[in-house]
């Protein structure tokens, strides 16, 4: 059957349409391949606004905003779940007792293109900058390859239109996105995980060990002919695969290359990169130039401008403590660090420590995260102050990082228009 066979008339419940575009992709797709579509999610329709009018030209989208109903994952032939969808959602449970097929986009992709090579990436830090790198050293080889998952402006069911037999794709996938590999049982045939640390206890409720078993989907289903590349801090952390094992070291990067991203963990990402395209025997020479060429990827430790002799960073990805800790330890001096946000649940002790050693200032935005902050610090009302705040202080050969260790949620929509405000600001400045 062909993926416009098994989607034309079809009764699909949408649980999630958000404003990052993601989902918006999925959902045309699914509405220009004959679904029956209802988007349902919690959000108003005020709220959703920019969202409904991109799909306002299809006529078989229905939308339950502000709410959920029991009847809407009862009467429908699957439920596509967005990523964050509770946990212990009643509705996800109640379709399922119901016999309804959960699904979501990826994994949904995976069953439909079965001589697709897919090659996935997650871990709590990196996954991005690994998964673009790869499908970077792949397109200069000349494979056919795709890039989707966890990336922004991409949709994975999308690509069903554009993926022919033995194409690569490749996807970074989060631990929610993940579930859905759960929930089908399959792991792509490549994976990487690049690290594992405590993120979204909020979510998991502070359990680590269930934030760790989505995680786990990642090669829990590879078969033996599959193969598992761990980043250097996972090295005999993983047991009971069945795929083979490769651990990605550092050392195994030549010295001569010529590397511009900065920091050790940047190192990490590169070597589990560089082990996919060796076990897919790549050449050396074009392995080289990718990374050497590669530069910072939006939102992480980018460098957006240097004014007087002051280097300004863009790392609003950064949405953990861990994270924060490591993008200061990627600098030798001291920096002027812009930070704050939503709180996530995550012990704070050590990022207290690096605050003291790694900053020569801190301003702060206000936030429930912030709130925690014990390290002495300037607090501002918004970004826009912290912006002037830290240009005020800072002298020829300093560095301006703005890295906020929590979430973004309140003050902006998302890390994405926390970062795109932020990139705004800083063009600006003269």
């Amino acid at each position: 059957m062909s993926f416009k066979d098994y989607f034309k008339g079809k009764k699909v419940t949408v649980v999630g349409l958000g404003l990052l575009g993601k989902r918006l992709g999925d959902i045309a797709f699914l509405a220009e391949n004959g679904a029956q579509v209802l988007v349902t999610d919690l959000k108003t329709k005020e709220e959703l606004a920019p969202s409904i009018e991109k799909l306002s030209k299809y006529k078989n989208i229905k939308y339950v905003l502000g709410e959920h109903r029991y009847e809407d994952f009862a009467n429908c032939d699957f439920v596509l779940k967005g990523q964050g969808v509770a946990l212990d959602s009643p509705y996800i449970e109640y379709a399922r007792g119901k016999g309804i097929p959960i699904e979501m986009d990826e994994s949904l992709f995976a069953k439909l293109a079965p001589k697709v090579k897919i090659i996935g990436v997650t871990g709590t830090r990196g996954k991005t900058t690994t998964t673009i790198l790869i499908y970077e050293i792949l397109k200069a080889s000349g494979m056919r390859v795709h890039l989707g998952g966890n990336i922004k402006g991409t949709a994975a069911l999308p690509l069903l239109n554009e993926v022919k037999d033995w194409d690569v794709v490749v996807f970074e996938l989060s631990s929610w996105q993940l579930q859905g590999f759960g929930e089908a049982k399959i792991s792509p045939h490549i994976s990487v995980f690049t690290n594992f640390m405590p993120d979204h206890m909020n979510y998991y409720k502070n359990n680590l060990n269930t934030y760790f078993d989505d995680k786990s989907y990642i090669y829990k289903f590879q078969k033996k002919d599959d193969v598992l590349v761990l980043g250097p801090q996972m090295k005999s952390l993983i047991k009971n695969n069945k795929s083979k094992i490769v651990n990605a070291n550092t050392k195994n990067i030549p010295k001569s290359w010529k590397i511009s991203l900065l920091g050790k963990h940047n190192l990490e990402n590169i070597a589990c990169a560089v082990e996919v395209a060796r076990i897919l025997k790549i050449k050396e020479e074009i392995i080289k130039k990718v990374v050497e060429n590669f530069k910072a990827i939006e939102g992480r430790l980018e460098l957006v401008k240097t004014i007087n002799g002051v280097k300004i960073y863009n790392d609003t990805n950064s949405t953990t403590p861990e994270a924060t800790i490591v993008a200061l330890n990627s600098f030798k001096n001291k920096v002027i660090l812009i930070m704050g946000g939503t709180d996530k649940n995550l012990d704070l002790k050590n990022l207290h420590t690096v605050l003291k050693k790694k900053t020569k200032k801190i301003v702060l935005i206000g936030g429930s995260g912030s709130d925690r902050i014990k390290t002495k610090a300037h607090k501002v009302s918004n970004l826009k102050e912290a912006v002037v705040e830290a240009m005020r202080e800072a002298k020829n050969g300093d560095t301006i990082l703005f890295s906020p260790a929590f979430t973004s949620f309140g003050m902006f929509q998302n890390e994405y228009d926390r970062g795109e405000q932020f990139m705004e600001m800083v063009k600006s400045l003269k």
